[in-house]
């Protein structure tokens, strides 16, 4: 009911101003606020008048009281019915409008129901994923990935040209970490000789550098001399590299396709962190920054309430932060944005607080429309992840892992023959699972995932709801044998008069508000939670209430009109969500 939410906001609203003005009141009017009735038969929307009761020296019930008689009296308002309770003024709006308004958008627009103009016209960059390339993707990143994945969707419905980028870092100590392991103790293994992953392959050395620096320390040096050599332009040490990081990224590759992830854009810290530190020298020049008696650059953080960072190490080499700020200003100049978004865990929040300062600092007044999405980090129900170590879950052991998982179920549900390729469908519902449980919690907080719930064909999962819409796709199947029967029945909305019908009724409406919420929020469990509220009330009504078999014609046609209707909300949410939408399962 976005539209009737809009409507009497806006005339509640008007009311309140002339009933201010012709009662002098000087004061600036709160915010009108809207509610939800707590019962049915309270109606549909509810205004709290409290906050104006010390402006209008009068109690909040009266001013109800006033409101009411002013809108029913003023005939180019929509005669629906009003109802006072306390200081509370509700609407009961009517539903067969709402119905029909919302059948002619579902069918006009399709797909494209629930989009929006929030951010029309407007360029917005989100950058997520960012792996580096001495490591597999692991759990962590697929939460990042269907964040920003998901975040991406949603901008884009409401309107914004969105650019997709993800930032390798391929250059950095950890890099020269797994490269100094490989040169170490190697003996040439290749992807090709192994049969490793290329991913894999080159996260085994760096695991292996963990272990050598337990039996000796001081390996970390060398690794530090490397990077000096691999920024002098070395020849053996950029080939290795290269050669690492071409494994790499074979392997990341194939990752990101059975995550049906996607970029518009690829940028490489290799490429941009020369810029960097030009940057860093310029701002030296113009007295920003500072250089200690090392050589070292640095920028005093007081100013915004915290310490000093180093730009530039003592060797000259660079860091994280030397990159990111020649990568902001490339991508600044490569597709001038309005807003950038970055998708990184909460645990780089200082990072980020700094970065933008240090860019706002150089002159980039762009830097104010710079945003951290800053998630929370994702364990296992036994603890915490650590790559260094080996103990993260992999990406694609966890995928093959849920893919099994879903294979199982649909055997024992004995569901084979209803479905036409078995392997094809535990991977989308795989998919749909890792995706549903990954969004289905706040991005803002720390989460724990487990393969075994979110793999289940029950309850507030991926695979229940894409069940859910395999169900109504067998209805509409069944329905398409007789539809000629019902060509010249009309559509009579007025007949969907259950209690449940009018609460689906209002829920698929609402649909729009929720994307718009949810990208105001940055925020996609704000359409999980949605749909799986959608989901319980249909799954209620599907098994009390008879569809194809109503007692008439015109019924039947209602319920399938509302039916479809849900189905192409369920569709439109999955795809904002990553879900694949599965015809049958």
């Amino acid at each position: 009911m976005d539209y009737e939410k809009r409507l009497w906001l806006s005339i509640v609203e008007k009311e309140l101003k002339i009933m201010a003005s012709e009662g002098s009141v000087e004061a600036e009017l709160a915010p009108l606020t809207l509610q939800k009735p707590p019962k049915e038969e309270m109606g549909d929307l509810a205004f709290p008048l409290f906050a104006y009761a010390k402006l209008f020296k009068t109690a909040p019930e009266k001013i109800a009281l006033e409101l009411k008689k002013r809108i029913e009296n003023n005939g180019n308002y929509p005669k629906e019915e009003l109802l006072v309770f306390g200081g509370y003024l509700n609407v009961k709006v009517d539903l067969n409008f709402v119905a029909n308004r919302l059948i002619e958008n579902v069918i006009r627009e399709k797909e494209n129901f629930g989009n929006g103009e929030l951010y029309k016209n407007k360029r917005i960059m989100v950058e997520f994923s960012c792996p580096n390339t001495n490591k597999p993707l692991h759990l962590g990143h697929l939460r990042n990935d269907a964040i920003g994945q998901s975040i991406s969707s949603i901008l884009k419905a409401n309107g914004a040209e969105v650019l997709k980028v993800n930032l390798i870092n391929n250059r950095g100590i950890h890099i020269c970490k797994s490269m100094l392991a490989y040169q170490m103790t190697s003996e040439g293994e290749t992807p090709a000789s192994s049969g490793i992953k290329g991913d894999h392959l080159v996260g085994k050395y760096y695991v292996r550098f963990n272990e050598l620096e337990k039996e000796d320390p001081t390996i970390i040096i060398k690794a530090q001399q490397m990077l000096k050599k691999w920024e002098e332009g070395d020849v053996e040490t950029l080939k290795l590299w290269q050669q690492m990081n071409d494994w790499t990224m074979e392997g990341l590759k194939e990752t990101y396709e059975k995550t049906a992830v996607e970029f518009d854009y690829y940028f490489y810290e290799s490429e941009t962190y020369a810029l960097g530190k030009d940057k860093v020298l310029q701002g030296l020049k113009e007295g920003i920054f500072y250089r200690e008696k090392d050589g070292s650059i640095w920028i005093d953080l007081e100013d915004i309430g915290l310490d000093k960072k180093v730009l530039l190490r003592s060797d000259g080499t660079s860091l994280y932060l030397t990159q990111d700020i020649g990568t902001a200003i490339e991508r600044h100049n490569m597709w001038p944005f309005d807003s950038q978004i970055y998708v990184v865990a909460s645990e780089q929040s200082y990072h980020f607080k700094v970065l933008f300062h240090v860019l706002e600092k150089l002159g980039y007044h762009w830097a104010k429309d710079l945003h951290h999405l800053a998630y929370g980090m994702v364990n296992l129900p036994d603890g915490k992840m650590k790559s260094r170590e080996g103990t993260v879950v992999d990406a694609d052991d966890l995928i093959e892992q849920l893919t099994l998982l879903a294979i199982g179920e649909i055997k024992e549900k004995e569901r084979e023959a209803e479905i036409e390729n078995v392997n094809n469908t535990a991977q989308a519902i795989a998919l749909g699972a890792l995706n549903y449980y990954l969004l289905q919690v706040n991005p803002f907080k720390d989460m724990i995932f487990n393969p075994d719930e979110s793999i289940s064909f029950n309850g507030n999962t991926g695979p229940y709801l894409q069940y859910m819409g395999a169900r109504i796709s067998s209805m509409i199947r069944k329905f398409s044998s007789q539809e000629k029967e019902f060509e010249n029945v009309s559509l009579k909305v007025e007949l969907l008069n259950l209690a449940e019908e009018r609460s689906l009724i209002k829920l698929a409406s609402e649909f729009p508000l929720v994307v718009q919420q949810a990208a105001e929020e940055l925020n996609p469990s704000i359409i999980s939670t949605y749909l799986y509220d959608l989901s319980r009330l249909f799954s209620r009504y599907y098994h009390d209430y008879p569809i194809l078999k109503a007692p008439s014609k015109e019924l039947i046609k209602a319920r399938y009109t509302l039916v479809k209707v849900i189905l192409q909300v369920f569709r439109n949410s999955y795809a904002l969500l990553g879900i694949p939408f599965l015809e049958s399962m």
